[in-house]
């Protein structure tokens, strides 16, 4: 007969350096852009969430900052816990290193999903932009016109979040962990193989479904979860250093 260990993470103050301070980090830059915005009219997420590439207001170190990023104090709570409970784990598994790593590439390849996403969500109508655009006949007024609704639709493609990087984790997780039991909405039991398919299928078929009052980046996550797998595959097939803290004595699927 097999024994499953119940998960139930430490205290804030006993976590690992690297999950602690993402944290902190996370929460700090909310209440910052807030009380920037309210006071000096300085829009942070200007400078530090995702714009798209040909956006005026992207620079590459938005693939690394917009994961500190948050849209509203639930956005930040949710990403927060779940960095709390898998983090800690995870980092003092791998190694503060190692995990900061995983953290910001899983989070990249989130958002390189979300790109393609992008990419093809205005698509159709930025080629009709452009081909108004090759018209000989616009005066000068009809030609600015068109260039700035080019401008702003690249501009209202905005990323934030840890959602990437936090699918990641749980896929991480998943794997290593795979009949842990994790405590669904608190108190349904699940092992923790089953959460990472349940909500791997979730976000997909939520994305698949293109909701259009759905402003939740569902590939995103379906990417830093994918990222996070593949990651974690490599690592195990190449012999990285993977023990185990828990029991997991079954490896039944």
């Amino acid at each position: 007969m097999s024994y499953y260990n119940e998960y139930r993470p430490g205290g804030f103050m006993g976590l690992p350096p690297i999950t602690k301070n993402f944290i902190l980090i996370s929460i700090v830059l909310y209440l910052l852009s807030g009380f920037l915005e309210k006071f000096f009219q300085i829009d942070l997420y200007d400078y530090l969430a995702l714009h798209y590439y040909k956006s005026k207001d992207f620079h590459p170190v938005q693939f690394i900052t917009y994961i500190f990023m948050h849209g509203s104090l639930m956005h930040l709570f949710f990403n927060m816990f779940g960095l709390y409970v898998f983090g800690q784990v995870l980092e003092e598994y791998w190694g503060a290193r190692k995990f900061v790593f995983f953290y910001f590439i899983t989070g990249m390849g989130a958002a390189l999903t979300q790109y393609v996403i992008i990419h093809y969500s205005i698509r159709d109508t930025i080629q009709q932009i452009d081909e108004l655009l090759q018209d000989p006949f616009l005066d000068t007024h009809q030609r600015f016109e068109l260039m700035e609704s080019k401008a702003l639709i690249y501009s209202r493609q905005v990323v934030v979040g840890a959602s990437g990087s936090l699918f990641g984790l749980l896929a991480a997780f998943g794997m290593l962990f795979p009949n842990q039991l994790l405590y669904l909405y608190f108190f349904i039991p699940v092992k923790a193989k089953w959460l990472v398919i349940g909500y791997g299928l979730i976000e997909l078929l939520s994305g698949l479904s293109n909701n259009p009052n759905d402003n939740v980046a569902h590939f995103a996550h379906v990417g830093g979860l994918v990222v996070g797998a593949i990651l974690v595959w490599w690592w195990k097939k190449n012999n990285s250093r993977h023990r185990y803290y828990y029991d997991d004595s079954d490896e039944t699927f």
